[in-house]
């Protein structure tokens, strides 16, 4: 592997100058500089001691005083998978309300419950546990190029400029306002060009233009690295021109430490050094030792690896050393930015010491917390549609509440969640917002298949002659079923509360054990209700897996024969929602009689529709039409929730009664049946967990909704280019000739806003100068409310975008106000970028519009309001890239 192995004398002789430079340095700095005290450190530990430091679960050194330590957090919208915390809506969603300072203080709370997290679990000697620590592995940056990805979710949207603001939002509010003592540290993600699809990210290589890099794949990275001040980044699993991400001098080196001067550590996405020369993955080199080499020279510093890989033991890095593969020296790089980080965080002085000390174990999901958390759902809400019928003129006395994410808490929280204590779904929260009514639910259907029924107990049989009813219980006091179960019996059904409400004493599992008798023949789908953690299999056959709660999995139906005897094995951790379980299954002769007829007794329908994270998400086994991977291959309304739809409106039509649709998902949907025929239609994301209440309150009318799109909605994926295609021609608002369904920032309002007296100083500029523009934005309706106000570029250079994102604020007017906004276009905004990748501010004509929306965008009256300011632009100028 010459490629590596060429450049190592000249390597280790810049490092080792870097080093004596920092040396040199420390004699000047005062006793508690965390650069010295990490040099110090470093100067007394042996190469596997250094090895060790850089794995992302790093054993402690009691001799030193530094304890172990887990660099793995996930935060992306509140502190997950570490018990209750306030989970406020996806991050998608977090993107839908077009309001930085509001993302701050979102992050700046979810800073605070991983504060309180800390102090909740870690040792005296300052150990912390996975999940539990400070370092934080969020924001995801990555453009959402394609509404198949099923990580898009994950993301702030398909416009850089939206992407880049949110973004550097969420870091700040995460870190807090000084880089020197951080409250968490964020880590930006994933760097770079990484956005599917999910089956085929390990062995990847993307080879995006000059253009595309410039224009839409690096700009966030560069904004939140360079304003945000993000103090961690972490590499992809894909190469990049050839070169696996986390192995790449050109990303790690060139762009980000020497253009950019990044000071912060760099994380490999977990299992992505190991893909370095895996047979199954890149292959790029021929040993793990290789791998690792690569992967440290290039500047990644720690290494998220797990299982029997040898990149997951620090003994693979101390052999690389010895190999001639590594220099020490720069080794001794990643340590010595891994010390200071943690250093800087606190994480190696006494637990509970320092400026964020007074942070409580108790501040999580308070209700403080709670009530930002609506606030923000609320503001995350979309209304895609309205014709009239919203808001309620009128309380209605009584609800049908029909569809699979009617009463899902999984539709509530998306993916990278914690748990809510207190979630609200959409049928809780429409009940407590008109307690007089009569409201009925009835699922009607599943997301892709029949609803799940709870699995009748004369189902059940202990013994395969059935000649005892009921199933086996044991119970284990571990997670993890290991030794003799603690207590047996013979119970009635696979159901169970769990110790409630101290979650945090749910430290057991239970298996359940017996045979089943099918009802009918045909195809059975299974579920532990209630439950994250389970795995449920008929003779043998694993059948639902939801075991591994990092990496959830959905299997297949099975195919039953009536009358016959299947045994049945169920394991499961104490974990879920209410600590509640409930074995369930689908049955092959349901039909939609129940939710017809709920339908016809109601004044009012509402119909929630959509996905959940166990349908769209990372790297998952979905065996459903329309779903492969985590990806989807359709972004259209899963059939069984388009028929019933369907269904439902040809009942209530000519009884004239209002239909209410509202959309749980993470991604854009091809809502064009319903855009036709449903007269009102929401938007709701995974709206975090006091969703169900903002939605309710939308319909009632408690506020006028101002959510924005930050991605488009296409009528059919097949208006896309394909999905491995990285190329952005034919992509988002930027680059799409065809017609949206809805248009990328479009959203609706409860009151009507005009736009008037625009002005432009200077409106013929000289390139380098910046315009400063105003424009009269009034509420013309009878109620307040906010509007988005969006300010798009135009320019009429060959292969220029249709218009590009410039700028935004979110305003509150109340009923008849009017108030000047003022913002500045600088050269940047009027720039664009060529084949090469260069970025030039060119002569001619420039079209600003400032609007709701875009310009001819879908609005209350049919076309987003605004107006539009034409400029002239007098030479030419190169600019920087970024």
């Amino acid at each position: 592997m010459t490629h590596l192995r060429n450049r190592r004398p000249v390597l280790a002789a810049l490092v080792s100058m870097a080093l004596s430079f920092h040396t040199c340095q420390a004699h000047a700095a005062s006793a508690d500089d965390p650069g010295q005290r990490a040099r110090d450190l470093l100067s007394r530990m042996s190469i596997e001691e250094k090895a060790s430091l850089l794995q992302h679960d790093s054993p402690a050194i009691p001799r030193l005083a530094i304890p172990a330590y887990d660099w793995w957090n996930e935060g992306l919208h509140g502190v997950a998978r570490a018990g209750n915390a306030t989970v406020f809506p996806q991050a998608i969603a977090l993107a839908a309300t077009w309001n930085g300072p509001l993302v701050t203080r979102v992050a700046d709370t979810v800073a605070t419950e991983f504060r309180a997290k800390y102090r909740q679990t870690v040792g005296p000697d300052g150990t912390t546990a996975l999940y539990r620590g400070l370092t934080v592995w969020s924001p995801n940056i990555n453009i959402f190029r394609d509404p198949r990805w099923g990580r898009g979710q994950e993301t702030y949207g398909e416009d850089p400029y939206l992407t880049s603001r949110i973004g550097v939002a969420y870091v700040r509010g995460l870190q807090g306002d000084n880089p020197a003592t951080p409250k968490v540290s964020a880590t930006v993600k994933h760097f770079a060009v990484h956005s599917g699809p999910e089956a085929d990210r390990h062995r990847e290589d993307i080879h995006p233009s000059p253009h595309d890099l410039t224009e839409t794949y690096l700009p966030a990275f560069h904004d939140t690295v360079t304003e945000g001040r993000a103090l961690a980044v972490m590499c992809a699993y894909n190469a990049v021109d050839g070169v696996p991400a986390c192995a790449s001098d050109k990303l790690l080196k060139d762009t980000l430490r020497s253009d950019w001067h990044f000071q912060g550590h760099v994380v490999s996405d977990c299992g992505a050094v190991a893909d370095i020369h895996g047979a199954e993955a890149h292959h790029y080199t021929a040993t793990p030792e290789q791998a690792v080499a690569a992967a440290i020279n290039a500047g990644t510093d720690v290494m998220c690896e797990f299982g029997n890989s040898p990149t997951a033991t620090p003994a693979t890095t101390v052999r690389a050393v010895q190999q001639g593969l590594l220099a020490e020296p720069v080794l001794d790089r990643a340590v010595l930015r891994l010390l200071e980080a943690r250093i800087r965080l606190g994480l190696l002085d006494k637990p509970g010491s320092g400026p964020f000390g007074q942070i409580a174990a108790s501040e999580v999901d308070t209700p403080a917390h709670r009530s930002l958390n609506l606030e923000t759902a609320r503001q995350s809400l979309v209304l895609l549609k309205n014709d009239g019928l919203l808001p309620l003129k009128q309380a209605p006395r009584s609800i049908a509440v029909i569809g699979p994410n009617a009463d899902s808490v999984d539709a509530l929280v998306g993916n990278y969640n914690g748990t809510p204590s207190q979630p609200v779904t959409v049928l809780a929260g429409l009940r407590a917002r008109f307690p007089q009514a009569r409201v009925t639910h009835i699922e009607g259907t599943g997301w892709v298949a029949p609803p799940l029924q709870d699995v009748p107990p004369d189902r059940l049989c202990v013994d395969a002659a059935c000649t005892h009813p009921g199933v086996r219980l044991e119970r284990f006091d571990n997670l993890a079923l290991e030794g003799a179960p603690s207590a047996t019996e013979t119970v009635a059904n696979a159901a169970l509360k769990w110790g409630w409400p101290d979650s945090a004493e749910r430290k057991t599992s239970t298996r359940w054990s017996g045979y089943l008798r099918a009802a009918e023949s045909g195809t059975h789908h299974f579920r532990l209700k209630g439950n994250q953690g389970y795995r449920i299999r008929l003779d043998g056959r694993l059948v639902a897996d939801m075991w591994d709660l990092a990496w959830p999995t959905s299997n297949a139906g099975l195919t039953l024969e009536a009358g016959k005897l299947y045994r049945i094995d169920i394991e499961a951790q104490q974990t879920g929602w209410e600590g509640e379980q409930q074995l369930q299954w689908t049955r092959p002769s349901f039909d939609n009689a129940a939710a017809l007829e709920a339908a016809r007794q109601a004044d009012l329908v509402v119909f929630v529709s959509g996905l959940t994270w166990q349908l769209e998400g990372e790297e998952m086994s979905v065996h459903a039409p329309g779903f492969a991977g985590g990806d989807r291959t359709s972004i259209d309304l899963p059939a069984p929730q388009q028929s019933l739809l369907e269904r439902l409106h040809a009942e209530l039509r000519p009884l004239h009664k209002p239909l209410v649709l509202v959309n749980m998902s993470g991604s854009a949907m091809a809502l064009n049946w319903a855009d036709s025929h449903v007269p009102a239609i929401i938007q709701a994301w995974y709206p975090g967990g006091e969703g169900g209440q903002a939605i309710a309150e939308l319909i009632a009318g408690d506020f006028s909704p101002a959510g924005r799109l930050p991605v488009t909605f296409y009528q059919s994926a097949a208006d896309l280019p394909p999905f491995k295609d990285y190329g952005m021609q034919g992509r988002t608002y930027k680059y799409f000739k065809g017609k949206p369904l809805y248009p990328f920032g479009h959203g609706l309002s409860y009151t009507h806003f005009t736009y008037k007296n625009a002005a432009a100083v200077p409106k013929t500029v000289c390139t380098g100068f910046d315009v400063r523009l105003a424009v009269d934005v009034k509420n013309d309706g009878k109620r307040a409310g906010d509007e988005v106000v969006q300010w798009y570029v135009s320019r009429p250079e060959p292969g220029a975008p249709n218009r590009t994102l410039a700028g935004f604020t979110r305003i509150a007017l109340g009923a008849g106000e009017t108030r000047r906004v003022t913002f500045t276009l600088n050269a940047k905004a009027l720039s664009t970028v060529d084949a090469a990748g260069r970025r030039n501010v060119e002569p001619g004509p420039a079209e600003v519009w400032i609007g709701g929306g875009q310009p001819g965008g879908a609005g209350s009256a049919g076309q987003a309001a605004g107006i539009g300011v034409k400029l002239t632009v007098k030479g030419r100028r190169s600019l920087p890239p970024f």
